[in-house]
């Protein structure tokens, strides 16, 4: 903060009696010998023109189950020297401004403010209610040479994550399975979009044998376009030192999409369609293909039916 502003310093202590000190290990009532801890740097908003900073009295707790513990105090959610108002006030700049803007406008470091955005994220995640998973997706991100892959799990009804795995591997998801799911949760899951290797759909099958697997779009595609390589690499390469001249160079033709095309280019790829009529087929089936995404469905799932494809 700059040196102009005003600080108010506020001292609290609490009477005696009817006085219940809490174990913060436990939970349970017990005992206490009386220390102080500052709740420095802030433990609201400033107060008018007042940088306010509040010195709690606290007690040290023993525990005969936990030990020497601190008390648990509802204002106090951490060990660190700031009250929950702060900390959630911190938080909620941090939805609209970076870490470093917030610090400066708070007069904190950088990282300060990035451990208490975290704090206030974890008790925001605990206290709120979660949707019902209907519709969850599985994908995996790659980290780099040492870390490998990460498993990514989702909700794609909210496009919120939901879960992180490492590795790429079937007891992976179900880990996720069996440690976050319920037996009543997995039997509401309806669909699983997920890439094309087995290993996901296996595990999905296993434990939640009712939805239905979905493909991702995008996984499909290129497969898609691999395919159509194919039949124009098998067709041409019999047809003769002269047609296999025709078809050279003419690849990307049949990789890209009608409409983007122009008059010229689509008049080359309809001589090449002249000369075999299985690369026009192979085609149309390419077109074709991308179009079923785009068609509205009254079914329960219509959301992933748009992004995937049902095996």
């Amino acid at each position: 903060m700059t040196s102009g502003v005003k600080r108010l310093k506020l001292w609290v202590r609490r009477k005696k009696a009817g006085l219940k000190v809490i174990c913060s290990g436990c939970m349970q009532h017990v005992s206490a010998s009386r220390i102080m801890r500052s709740a420095s740097g802030g433990a609201g908003p400033a107060c008018f023109e007042y940088s306010t900073t509040v010195v709690v009295e606290t007690y040290r707790v023993k525990c005969p189950r936990c030990g020497i513990r601190a008390e648990k105090v509802a204002q106090l959610p951490s060990k660190a020297p700031y009250s929950k108002r702060f900390e959630e006030a911190v938080g909620q700049a941090c939805e609209s401004a970076a870490a470093r803007q917030v610090a400066r406008r708070m007069g904190l470091a950088a990282s300060t403010v990035r451990a208490i955005d975290l704090r206030y994220l974890e008790r925001w995640e605990a206290s709120r209610r979660k949707p019902p998973l209907r519709q969850m997706g599985v994908d995996e991100l790659y980290r780099g040479k040492k870390g490998k892959f990460l498993t990514v799990v989702c909700n794609l009804e909210t496009t919120e994550p939901l879960w992180f795995g490492r590795e790429r591997k079937k007891e992976t998801l179900d880990e996720f399975f069996r440690s976050q799911l319920s037996s009543r949760q997995r039997k509401r899951i309806e669909a699983a979009c997920v890439d094309m290797w087995f290993r996901f759909g296996r595990a999905s099958r296993k434990w939640a044998p009712q939805c239905k697997i979905v493909y991702d779009k995008f996984h499909i595609l290129p497969a898609r376009q691999r395919r159509i390589d194919e039949v124009r690499r098998a067709e041409f390469f019999r047809q003769g030192k002269k047609k296999r001249g025709l078809i050279k160079g003419k690849k990307w033709l049949l990789m890209s999409r009608w409409k983007n095309l122009t008059g010229g280019q689509r008049g080359e790829l309809n001589r090449l369609f002249q000369l075999n009529r299985r690369v026009f087929k192979a085609y149309l089936l390419k077109e074709s293909l991308e179009r079923l995404w785009d068609i509205a469905t009254k079914a329960p799932c219509s959301t992933i039916y748009k992004n995937g494809w049902i095996s």
